[in-house]
């Protein structure tokens, strides 16, 4: 047995693949889309004259577009195949981020950030769906966790750096997603469709291929899964957007604190997800999503308590294991929830659910947020989080045990 092998068990021979390492490549930079702004966001309040509960605007204008593009990606996909989606959703999200570091207007970086959020529909979706035309079944499930991995170990890296250098310039972690256009040049390249694209009657968004979607979708089992999907975004999301104003204010961290509680957690939900193939087939996927669901509502409401940013590490552990689970095996069920030729429809349906629930985690917060502060003062936003973790952590599980119960 390799040492790959041992690593991530028998199935991991996909990382072996050409195709399959340049969608990790791909994958590694989409990654980044809130990860890298998540331990800087109290840092840009000052350069760009804003205040805590307006900052958040950066994460929802990136999240925002996706909304509803990533269906239009999920259609193009299935028409036209993966490979020219990928390589326009790569050029964008470079761009957009690159132009960030060259203004300091609000508004203009708002703007940029929604071009990465075009970006991200053409890449994080379809990468999801190119591992499931080239795997199935238990290896299948081994790529999504390897690939979902490499977003871990790229959220670990970049974050910390970030936070590291924006003391230098506030500018500079920006610069990190100019990655992205040397790896769309090598997908233009190099990348070979894992399968032809699935054709429809009827035009791009032909009756024939919406009404067949709906039907796949529309079962019990689909409608569990894709809303459990969306669920475990909210604090996922309410960490990445609340963790430097959380560290900063009221655990007297610094966003270099931040940024290493953003690494931890990358790393932890890398190393875990990379086991997502050995999980599921000594478990099944019900309870790890359901431990999984727990300990990532749990570990969020620990972290919003904790007293300090050491403390709140093993909170933040535990987070991280609740995303390397649910993550992995949500996007593994997705892709056998409908044959090929819908697979990009019904991954663009999951993924465009979880960009709605970011795009609304911080506006619902910000809400909830000025709701109570009259009442709670400065707590108020640990109040907010932690409520956010214990109600996601409940919905979560509580839509697992149902989807799981469903017929197939």
């Amino acid at each position: 047995m390799s040492p790959v092998e041992r690593l991530f068990g028998p199935d991991a021979a996909a990382v072996r693949d050409a195709d399959f390492r340049l969608l990790l490549a791909a994958n590694a930079v989409g990654a980044l889309t809130t990860a890298l702004v998540s331990p800087v966001l109290d840092s840009l309040t000052g350069p760009l004259g804003v205040d805590a509960a307006t900052v958040g605007l950066v994460v929802t204008a990136a999240a925002a577009p996706s909304v509803l593009l990533i269906p239009l990606s999920g259609l193009l996909t299935d028409r036209f195949g993966r490979k020219p989606v990928l390589v326009a959703g790569l050029v964008c999200f470079g761009a957009g981020g690159l132009g960030i570091a060259l203004t300091a207007d609000f508004r203009t970086v708002l703007a940029l950030r929604a071009l990465q959020g075009v970006g991200f529909s053409g890449v994080t979706p379809v990468i999801i769906t190119s591992v499931g035309d080239i795997y199935d079944g238990d290896v299948e499930a081994t790529a999504q966790g390897i690939r979902f991995g490499t977003s871990g170990l790229s959220q670990a890296v970049f974050p910390a750096i970030g936070g590291a250098v924006v003391g230098i310039a506030w500018q500079a972690p920006f610069l990190v997603y100019g990655l992205a256009l040397p790896v769309a040049a090598l997908v233009a390249l190099r990348f070979e469709e894992p399968a032809a694209p699935g054709r429809t009657d009827g035009g791009l968004a032909g009756r024939g291929y919406l009404a067949g979607l709906a039907r796949q979708a529309g079962t019990r089992r689909a409608v569990g899964y894709l809303l459990a999907r969306m669920v475990v975004v909210l604090p996922f999301i309410a960490f990445l957007t609340y963790n430097s104003l959380v560290v900063v204010r009221f655990q007297g961290g610094t966003p270099g604190g931040a940024g290493a509680l953003v690494a931890l957690f990358s790393a932890v939900f890398a190393a875990t997800a990379t086991q997502a193939g050995r999980v599921v087939a000594a478990l099944d996927r019900t309870p790890p999503l359901v431990a999984g669901n727990l300990l990532l509502g749990g570990g969020l409401a620990g972290f919003a308590l904790a007293p300090s940013p050491l403390a709140a590490a093993p909170a933040v552990a535990a987070m991280g294991v609740g995303v390397g689970l649910t993550f992995s095996l949500y996007r593994s069920i997705i892709t056998g929830l409908a044959p090929q030729q819908y697979r990009g429809g019904m991954v663009s349906l999951a993924e465009s659910g979880g960009r709605l629930a970011a795009t609304a985690t911080p506006l619902v917060a910000g809400v909830a947020l000025a709701a109570v502060e009259p009442r709670l003062g400065e707590s108020a936003l640990r109040w907010v989080v932690v409520g956010v973790g214990l109600s996601a952590g409940v919905a979560g599980t509580a839509l697992v045990v149902v989807a799981g119960r469903a017929p197939s």
